[in-house]
């Protein structure tokens, strides 16, 4: 929907890259079929990270696995399932295990909300939205945490997103949601902490995905003005000026990853061009 600054992609820019040590490591990234879950796939599988892939639509899932293996001769798997349905949490960790023995890695990242003011969002799509994200980061996390505890080495990286720390009117239940996340990140960490579990959360501003186009078309329904007019209220609220690219998300959820950041934990890290405005 609008023009970023050029910018090589996580698998041409690993030519003289910081060597992360991942290698072997396993991560399961849910929402890994469309836009920064995705790049983060590529960018794990790309350092060496056996990857599991979960999302809704299997069938685009299985196309997204095939093609990430292809390209970075990773280990890559697809394991479908819905992050607000308990069942299907508990599915997708076990293939995970199954698959590779352990899970190292969780890269928390399914799920979005709708654009609305307070009339305009009902009791059932605040459930809804609620259910997959933060509920959904909630259970993926409880069911992983045993394990890594035990092995003494985990990451935990929540994908949340610049509007916990900047309400907003007409985006009350994706605030709310990321506003708990942020809360949830932090006293995780704490918890985690004496046991090597290492729990962050990044939050992406404007990123131009599939799920930031339909923001922009909800974004002027719920304000009734032209789209060309809030995509650029939104981009105006970036000091850099553009919208950034998911691969300029999952370099930093890859260092994150591994033991270069070895001494970050409970960090909530804005991925947002400086739109940010808060201390």
């Amino acid at each position: 929907m609008v023009a970023h600054a050029p910018r090589q992609g996580a698998l041409e820019a690993h030519g003289n890259r910081v060597e992360l040590n991942l290698a072997g490591k396993t991560a399961l990234v849910t929402g890994a079929s469309l836009g920064i879950g995705r790049a983060i796939a590529e960018e794990l599988a790309a350092e060496g990270v056996n990857v599991v892939l979960n999302a809704r639509e299997a069938r685009r899932l299985d196309d997204v696995a095939g093609a990430i293996a292809r390209s970075t001769h990773a280990k890559v798997i697809a394991a479908p399932g819905d992050m607000s349905v308990a069942d299907d949490v508990t599915r997708v960790v076990e293939t995970a295990r199954s698959a590779f023995g352990r899970i190292d890695i969780l890269i928390n990242n399914a799920g979005s909300s709708p654009a609305g003011r307070i009339h305009d969002v009902s009791d059932e799509t605040w459930l809804k939205s609620l259910t997959l994200k933060p509920l959904g980061y909630v259970r993926c996390a409880r069911a992983v945490v045993p394990a890594m505890r035990q092995q003494r080495w985990g990451r935990i990286i929540n994908i949340i997103g610049r509007s916990g720390h900047q309400p907003r009117p007409w985006y009350l239940v994706g605030g709310a949601a990321n506003a708990s996340l942020l809360n949830f990140t932090k006293a995780l960490a704490d918890e985690l902490a004496p046991d090597n579990v290492l729990v962050n959360g990044v939050n992406p501003g404007p990123v131009q995905t599939p799920r930031w186009d339909d923001h922009i078309v909800q974004g002027a329904r719920t304000r009734d003005e032209p789209e060309d007019r809030v995509l650029a209220q939104m981009i105006a609220t970036v000091p850099l000026g553009r919208v950034g690219t998911p691969e300029e998300v999952s370099g930093i959820v890859a260092f994150l990853c591994s033991d270069r950041a070895s001494f970050i934990t409970g960090a909530l890290i804005n991925v947002d061009g400086g739109g940010t405005r808060c201390i």
